[in-house]
């Protein structure tokens, strides 16, 4: 097989600049477009960044979209007419979006994660496994750390694990979401899943889970060093992407747990 045609969406954000770091260090993968939604007056990596169109995307086998929502949706609207694969790491959806997601995947292949890292879906997976052997006496609580710039909370990992609580129980997630605190030093456990976000510094990640019954406490863990783990991830995405057919898949398929 070839080398794989990427494009790469909202290119001058900070996910946007390390997703171009780790395209042009691999050899499977050939840039062909970048998008943006001001204008840029410079080449990056020898392309000229663009608006989202149906032209700058064109020449793309796969989309990597780590932006907003709403560029999300332009981004897919554009895929799904040309019939291009999408990978995305934006978070911040309403359930009625996450469903649009639904709707769109049945036209196009999406993988789409809250995070990319390999240790992030295995905690997921481990948070799944503790939810499902503890019992109801057992309340949860997450609470997650990232940098100043980060706009949305809780973070969009924050809430894989929160679904991850929930799948555990058997439970549906919206129904669980409790209160969603924002810089406090404490937080409660509760009955329903109650979130805590901390944004300051350049942290790049921290997320932690936690179970009580009163008597004991049981924490999951995973810390971020550098972003890389998540561009990376999205370029394994990517080119495990390229050769499935139009449904809505996560890392979890990629990395094949049950």
């Amino acid at each position: 097989m070839g080398k794989i045609n990427l494009a790469i969406t909202g290119c001058m954000g900070r996910m946007g600049q390390q997703l171009i770091k780790s395209a042009t260090k691999d050899k499977s993968i050939k840039l062909v477009a970048l998008t943006e939604n001001r204008y840029i007056n410079k080449k990056i990596s020898g392309i000229r960044p663009e608006f989202n169109s149906e032209k700058a995307l064109s020449k793309a086998n796969v989309i990597i979209d780590f932006t907003i929502p709403k560029c999300t949706f332009e981004v897919l609207k554009i895929a799904s007419k040309l019939k291009k694969k999408v990978v995305i790491g934006t978070t911040g959806f309403t359930k009625k979006e996450e469903d649009l997601i639904k709707n769109f995947s049945k036209r196009i292949p999406i993988l789409k994660a809250g995070n990319m890292s390999l240790g992030i879906n295995l905690l997921m997976y481990l948070t799944e496994i503790t939810s499902a052997s503890l019992s109801n006496n057992y309340q949860s609580k997450i609470f997650e750390v990232h940098h100043k710039h980060k706009k949305d909370h809780p973070s969009g990992t924050a809430l894989m694990l929160g679904k991850g609580i929930a799948v555990g129980k058997n439970k549906n997630f919206y129904k669980m979401i409790g209160k969603k605190y924002l810089n406090k030093k404490n937080f409660p456990y509760g009955k329903k899943i109650n979130f805590n976000s901390l944004r300051k510094g350049e942290i790049i990640g921290e997320h932690e889970v936690a179970f009580s019954s009163g008597k004991e406490i049981i924490t999951l863990n995973h810390e971020a060093f550098d972003r890389a783990l998540y561009s990376d991830g999205a370029i394994t995405a990517a080119k495990w992407l390229i050769n499935k057919k139009p449904g809505l898949y996560s890392m979890r398929n990629l990395l094949n747990f049950k």
